[in-house]
């Protein structure tokens, strides 16, 4: 190979490597983001969530028709309403009220098992699992049981609730979506962020959610990261990344995000995690890795 054809390799694998590290570190920090969001005043569906979803929708969609990018069709926005629905309202909706309940690395832990959910309703739509994959499946299931089971969790039984429903909405929700009317990738991030905020600031209202008081500085800032890291960079990288590289690389961000949050949690939030905390998220990414690997294996 060529000097001038090395150059531009080169820059491509660099590329990845910097967009897989603000995958893993901005959506490992989102959990302790909204954790201090909260705790600055912010009511978690009317601001936490669905403000900062509409808002970084609207920017996105302003931007891309700006740029001629099409708008969707009405059959389009159908598909956007649903993936809202299942991905934004149940899948992050509720993952930020219950980490009212719960910490930001207990909450990422839980969010670890969409790989697993995804196996499990892959066989609705007729995706067969592999032998390897139904060990990753049953491994992690087995660490998602063990963490419900004993953990700190059992100490607010509605968060618990939610941490097991979110997984689910979003796991289904991603499924569900292969092979639909979509539009262009970004067009369709812009799309779902608006539909599924707007549905989230609609049942914050539904819950009587309101400002009891100003929200702090501290907290202002974590929201506005949420809403220009978490919600327009990193997943613009992950979209980018899945044009890019294999789709199992870019998964990978499932079982590196827990222990960024848990780490991130431990050290600016004085977080506490058990014995029984650690040994759960091991098995549940040991089961998550497993699937990884049988998905490269298998192609």
């Amino acid at each position: 190979m060529s000097v001038s054809a090395q150059a531009p390799a080169r820059a491509a694998g660099l590329a990845v490597v910097v967009a897989l590290a603000i995958v893993y570190v901005v959506w490992g920090s989102t959990y302790l983001a909204i954790r201090f969001a909260l705790e600055g005043g912010w009511p978690p569906l009317l601001a936490v969530s669905g403000s900062r979803f509409v808002l970084a929708g609207g920017a996105m969609y302003a931007f891309l028709r700006w740029r001629g990018v099409p708008a969707p069709t009405p059959a389009q926005w159908r598909n956007l309403v649903a993936m809202g629905l299942m991905l934004l309202l149940l899948g992050n909706g509720l993952v930020v009220l219950a980490e009212q309940h719960v910490s930001s690395g207990l909450a990422a832990v839980a969010v670890a098992s969409v790989p697993l959910w995804m196996g499990v309703f892959g066989m609705m739509f007729g995706q067969r699992p592999s032998r390897a994959e139904w060990a990753g499946i049953a491994i992690g299931f087995a660490g998602v049981v063990w963490l419900n089971a004993g953990s700190s969790l059992n100490a607010s039984p509605t968060g618990l609730v939610m941490l097991l429903v979110a997984p689910l909405g979003w796991a289904f929700g991603s499924v569900w979506s292969r092979g639909r009317d979509l539009p262009s990738p970004f067009m369709a991030a812009a799309g779902q962020m608006l539909c599924g905020g707007v549905m989230i600031v609609v049942a914050g209202a539904l819950r009587g959610e309101r400002f009891d008081a100003v929200p702090t500085l501290h907290g202002t800032l974590a929201l506005a990261y949420l809403a220009v890291f978490g919600s327009i960079i990193a997943f613009s990288t992950y979209v980018w990344l899945l044009h890019h590289v294999r789709p199992a690389l870019v998964s990978s961000y499932a079982y590196v995000n827990p222990a960024i949050a848990v780490a991130l949690g431990a050290w600016l939030a004085g977080e506490r995690f058990t014995a029984h905390d650690f040994g759960a998220m091991a098995v549940i990414l040991a089961g998550v890795v497993i699937i990884t690997l049988a998905k490269v294996l298998r192609r």
